[in-house]
């Protein structure tokens, strides 16, 4: 194994939290930062010359290869783990930017009580059975800690939307429900689409309130404060699984990257597999890893960001036997603790009339948080927090929209009855989807798994996890709602889906799993503290939603962007001048 230079900062992940930590450290700062990709090389001008359904949203080209590295799953402790084969569940990308370059640009805030979620469970719900397994916990930082951060995220990716909670006030068209803004969103909402502007107008004359969806694809072009000028969106449609072929979505390869890559302190390597956190005495010392060719290389580094996808977090500490791993039988341990995801479900709809489906963009529509939170609460149900319903017009390309057919129109799964259907109703039907916080629990978590490894012999992460009766009462309720505005739309509503009765890996539910190195205020309970950094090697941070306790029901990515700003401002201002355990 070959011993490199030594560097100040080393970073694992190249996607938006770890090129943003590296943005802030090189531009405040005279450290020099390596940033370790496992993926290829990636750069914005790659995506300009188109994009090919099959390729990026089928074929899935920019995720991980799971003939590389995969991970296990099972419903308990009790059961027998088996190898996701397969994308379905979700879709971790790789390459410069990671996730960030493929996502649909949904950019939410988390509310005030999903900060301080354990404390408000207990105030609220003392005593109900429904939480005798639940895990949930106060992150140690709160929502008026960090809005201040939210709104440079939002600044940095120029975020389109409307506010709804201006400093208290409650403005209509916007989120009524949403934690209090000290600024309006810096870009106005996009234009909407007819079908969208149709769920609008009759949730809004059902009693609820409709705002626009935010997104961090531009409505117009955007010059943010670190310089980067961007055009607006172009509503073709080709944002979710695919690289934004003008810049318009916002991605680390349009935003960050161009800040850091001519830099003197800064290198990124692609095609680096980090395998190995060093650490002695309470101290990291840097990562080991495999280069694409095969070789072996040890990076010593005086601080170490890990920066990584959920798993990949976990999995890596783990595997450098870097703190206690959590044990279900007795909940002691904090590594692998609190695994979630997101509880999703949708309603199909038909409306005899063309709807132009193919336009739009990833986050362009419309939502209502009525039945969100502690709006939902419906004891008699066992539901006691909800989640989000929505309206999108993301854009649905040829092989993705082809094939939606209405309740009863024809029997035939195939054939030429059943293509003469599938082209009379073509462009013709959407979907009301729903996304809601998922309770931790107990029972759910992450470990190595002792059959499985991976390519270079290293054993494969494991997902032991399972729905509850809760999850299927958000869904259930969701499906209820969803139904009622889709029929109040003029719809015939078609095919409904639910979380169902167990935990599937095989059709898409986002990629938005969390915890595993789980933040909070003692060490007891939690990997980091408040500020991202490990409680007993204060010189390793940990970035990304491996450190969320839960889940909440928007997207996470604009609260990892705003809890890595406070990570940057807390190494910089505090630890790089004192180092040491900071909280």
């Amino acid at each position: 194994m070959q011993r490199l230079k030594p560097v100040d900062v080393v970073i694992v992940g190249g996607g938006f939290t770890g090129l943003l930590m590296a943005k802030e450290i090189t531009a405040r700062t005279s450290r020099s930062v390596v940033v370790l990709e496992r993926g290829p090389a990636r750069t914005n001008g790659q995506y300009s010359a188109g994009m090919d359904e099959l390729d990026y949203a089928v074929r899935l080209r920019m995720m991980q290869n799971l003939a590389d590295e995969t991970l296990t799953h099972r419903h308990s402790a009790k059961a027998s783990a088996v190898p996701v084969r397969q994308y379905g569940s979700f879709q971790p990308g790789t390459g410069t930017g990671g996730a960030g370059e493929h996502w649909g640009a949904l950019s939410y805030r988390f509310g005030p009580d999903v900060f301080r979620l354990e404390s408000d469970l207990r105030e609220k719900h003392p005593g109900s059975k429904i939480l005798e397994n639940v895990t949930a916990q106060d992150w140690g930082v709160t929502y008026d800690e960090l809005e201040l951060n939210y709104y440079r995220a939002e600044r940095m990716m120029g975020v389109s939307g409307k506010a709804g909670n201006l400093r208290g006030q409650k403005v209509e068209g916007g989120n009524v429900f949403e934690g209090p803004r000290s600024q309006e969103f810096p870009l106005p909402p996009h234009k909407t689409s007819y079908v969208a502007d149709r769920f609008r107008t009759t949730a809004r004359d059902s009693g609820y309130h409709p705002y626009p969806v935010p997104s961090a694809t531009l409505s117009q072009t955007y010059k943010n404060p670190d310089g980067i000028t961007r055009a607006g969106c172009q509503y073709c449609g080709y944002c979710t699984r695919f690289g934004c072929m003008i810049g318009a979505k916002a991605q680390p390869t349009n935003l960050l990257l161009p800040l850091v890559e001519h830099k003197k302190t800064f290198a990124l390597r692609a095609g680096c597999q980090v395998r190995r956190v060093l650490h002695r005495d309470g101290m990291a010392e840097g990562v080991t890893y495999t280069d694409s060719a095969g070789n072996e290389f040890e990076q010593p580094a005086r601080v170490v960001i890990l920066s990584s996808w959920t798993l990949n977090n976990v999995r890596l500490l783990l595997l450098s036997k870097l703190g206690e791993p959590y044990d279900p039988a007795t909940a002691k341990g904090t590594l692998g603790r609190n695994l979630t995801h997101q509880v999703s479900g949708n309603v199909r709809f038909f409306l005899n009339e063309y709807l132009n489906t193919f336009m739009g963009a990833g986050g362009l529509g419309f939502a209502i948080d009525d039945f969100d939170g502690n709006n939902a609460f419906d004891p008699a149900a066992g539901l006691l927090r909800g989640g989000q319903l929505r309206m999108q017009a993301s854009g649905e390309g040829p092989l993705a929209a082809f094939g939606h057919i209405p309740p009863g129109e024809t029997k035939a799964v195939w054939g030429s009855e059943w293509k003469k259907a599938a082209l009379k109703w073509h462009d013709k039907s959407s979907q009301i989807s729903f996304e809601g916080g998922h309770f931790p629990y107990r029972q759910n978590y992450m470990d190595l798994d002792p059959t499985y490894t991976d390519k270079f012999g290293d054993p494969l992460i494991r997902l032991t996890l399972d729905w509850t009766d809760h999850e299927r009462a958000q869904t259930d309720m969701a499906i209820r709602v969803g139904s009622e505005i889709a029929r109040r739309m003029g719809a015939k509503v078609g095919a409904s889906r639910g979380v169902g009765a167990r935990y599937s890996v095989t059709y898409y539910q986002s990629t938005h799993i969390q915890g595993g190195t789980i933040m909070g205020a003692s060490p007891e309970r939690s990997v980091v503290n408040p500020c991202s950094q490990h409680w007993k090697t204060p010189n390793l941070w940990i970035t990304g939603g491996s450190t969320f306790p839960q889940s909440a029901s928007g997207n996470p990515t604009l609260t990892m962007l705003a809890m890595t700003y406070r990570a940057a401002d807390a190494m910089i201002d505090r630890y790089f001048k004192h180092p040491g355990a900071l909280a």
